[in-house]
């Protein structure tokens, strides 16, 4: 598997780019779902970019199953030996709380799209079906939950990066290049 497999010093390509998708993925998702707020009935993007942004978060929730089954398959790259214990536990702790982040908001999504007991359609290609719906207030409460998970998760996800930056620029160490470069 050469460069796309994790290394014990190093992360794969596969790990690299599911990375980097996701992370673009998420902060597109969340502008767009900004936009989405601000646009009325008669708005022409009104009924197209949520049908983009169920699709895309869909892709985005089997894209991030995918992360966890290859991270479990994979070699995981040893800690900098520079890292404190505390700067690992730090680490460790953004990054299960950015899966965690990461499942609410898409389960709250589901739970916002299917309030209504319709199905949420896969870019047309078939439909993930309502399986929890009608329960008083579920689209609001999804809504709000949604909302402030989504915000907690770019907020979160902005500290990782400026984090990422700090211990290349500052640190000097290789934290940040090997989640661009494999081996």
């Amino acid at each position: 598997m050469g460069v796309w497999k994790n290394t014990t010093t190093s992360y794969g390509l596969v790990s690299i780019l599911i990375h980097w998708i996701s992370a673009l993925t998420v902060f597109g998702l969340f502008g767009v779902g900004l936009y989405m707020m601000s646009l009325s009935y008669y708005d022409p993007l009104y009924q197209s970019l949520p049908w983009w942004h169920k699709s895309i978060g869909l892709t985005l929730f089997a894209a991030t199953l995918f992360r966890l089954l290859w991270k479990a398959i994979n070699i995981r790259p040893a800690h900098l030996p520079e890292h404190s214990k505390t700067i690992i536990r730090l680490a460790v702790s953004a990054h299960h709380l950015i899966y965690i982040l990461l499942f609410a908001i898409m389960l709250s999504g589901y739970l916002i799209s299917t309030a209504d007991g319709r199905p949420v359609s896969f870019f047309g290609w078939f439909e993930v079906p309502a399986l929890i719906s009608g329960i008083s207030g579920q689209e609001d409460i999804a809504g709000d939950v949604h909302f402030y998970l989504a915000w907690s998760l770019v907020i979160l996800a902005s500290l990782h990066g400026l984090a990422a930056i700090k211990h290349q620029l500052i640190d000097r160490d290789r934290t940040l290049t090997r989640m661009i470069k494999p081996h």
